[in-house]
């Protein structure tokens, strides 16, 4: 994720695979990605989603986005 921004939410799926983060940008907009990691790989995070440039005016609004852009995030959050 772009530095600077700060994360509000991270949501991990069951299995703990895969995650959505739900940050705010400096410049007040919010927005949202989708990452993995592989247990096995120690290189951490990696952004797999390619949402992390929509801009919303809400966190409610990026939180809300996830949930149709995301299908495991959509079945986590209840809305």
């Amino acid at each position: 994720m772009t530095s600077g921004n700060t994360v509000l939410s991270s949501i991990n799926e069951p299995d703990g695979g895969r995650c959505v983060d739900v940050f705010r940008r400096p410049d007040g907009s919010f927005g949202f990605d989708e990452f993995r990691r592989d247990v096995e790989d120690p290189s951490g995070w990696f952004r797999i989603g390619f949402h992390g440039d929509r801009v919303f005016q809400t966190e409610e609004a990026a939180t809300e986005a996830a949930r149709i852009a995301v299908p495991w995030f959509r079945d986590r959050i209840s809305g």
